[in-house]
């Protein structure tokens, strides 16, 4: 197909009239659309649930194990008496 004979094609679809839409359609897309938003809703609040407590987590860990800090020398024995 050219380039006219698709344009031409797809004016003919367009032009078509509207086919009817079942009154009941209506209500199905809202009650499955709810069920998406609260199901979004519901996964976006456990992500940041498991996010916040991954920070708590990390934070505990990090002050009890302090990996900022040097670790003792194990080479020779700590010295005292002095």
């Amino acid at each position: 197909m050219r380039r006219g004979e698709r344009e031409a094609a797809v004016r003919a679809v367009m032009e078509r009239a509207v086919a009817p839409v079942p009154p009941e359609l209506y209500a199905d897309a809202v009650l499955r659309g709810d069920r998406l938003l609260r199901r979004r809703r519901l996964t976006r609040r456990a992500l940041w649930l498991l996010a916040c407590a991954a920070v708590l987590a990390f934070t505990v860990w990090a002050v009890d194990a302090r990996p900022w800090a040097e670790p003792p020398s194990r080479t020779a024995p700590p010295v005292t008496g002095w």
